[in-house]
């Protein structure tokens, strides 16, 4: 058997961050490999974590990136605040959003996590979580990813706790992503009066109705003074009726036009829900 060196201990420990003491029975178990003793500490890491994969992760990250004709948005989930909040976690996270961006794209976060690493072409993105979760061992669950392929604009909260993605149709990159910023604050329920929920919309009408008829309002002029009333309830949930956030004179959609731009769709994300 091969002697195992402190010195061989330690240049190890210094790759992986790992405990000494694993560092050397992961060399004592590859003849004093290094790049060997690496591999055996991933694959021993692997099986410990695959055991913990029932933990909550209920912390975690949401990354956007823009480029030009493409946009991507991911959720990556794990245990704790102070991991969530690391500068590798946000690395990891950030790089998953890139790389689903100006890949070749994924269907599944399973399938994201087999590309190679926009920051570390030399290891897949699956690799570098394995490692992270195993020097820190905690449970990553990269847990939803989303990618449009069209001119968007996108925007993360800097402790990543929502994320949205605006695809558009003319404008530019600037008022794409004032409107992700303001759907972020704003958190409207639909793009359009149309998208919203009939049962909703009806309900709202009943309850509108209701309350007018209470008040002793002629039945010839109540009808209209729903319609009034109707566009409050759709200013507080639909985006282009919605008072923008930069600019409360005007809405959103009239912010929209008057930058030349149609916003087609957008998709509106909340760390774990």
């Amino acid at each position: 058997m091969a002697e195992i060196t402190a010195a061989a201990v330690k240049s190890l420990r210094e790759k992986t961050s790992l405990p000494m003491m694993e560092c050397k029975q992961a060399l004592a178990a590859t003849g004093g490999d290094e790049a060997a003793a690496i591999e055996w500490l991933r694959k021993q890491g692997i099986k410990t974590m695959a055991g913990r994969s029932d933990r909550e992760t209920s912390q975690g990250r949401i990354a956007v990136y823009t480029d030009k004709n493409v946009g991507a948005m991911i959720e990556l989930m794990c245990e704790s605040g102070p991991v969530s909040g690391s500068a590798e976690y946000t690395q990891l996270a950030n790089d998953l959003a890139k790389q689903l961006a100006t890949g070749p794209g994924a269907k599944t976060p399973e399938e994201l996590l087999t590309q190679t690493s926009p920051s570390n072409p030399k290891l897949t993105l699956g690799t570098i979580r394995d490692d992270m979760q195993n020097k820190i061992r905690e449970v990553f669950n990269l847990r939803r990813i989303v990618r449009v392929d069209g001119p968007c604009g996108g925007y993360a909260h800097h402790n990543g706790m929502n994320g949205v993605l605006v695809e558009i149709e003319g404008g530019n990159a600037v008022a794409a992503k004032d409107v992700s910023m303001h759907i972020a604050a704003m958190r409207p329920a639909s793009l359009t009066k149309d998208d919203l929920d009939p049962a909703l919309v009806n309900k709202e009408r009943e309850i509108l109705t209701d309350a007018a008829r209470k008040e002793g309002k002629p039945e010839n002029i109540i009808t209209k003074m729903i319609e009034g009333r109707m566009r409050n309830f759709y200013s507080e949930r639909v985006l282009l009726e919605q008072p923008f956030v930069k600019d409360d004179k005007q809405t959103v959609g009239q912010m929209a036009k008057a930058a030349g731009m149609t916003i087609k769709k957008y998709v509106a994300w909340e760390l774990g829900k």
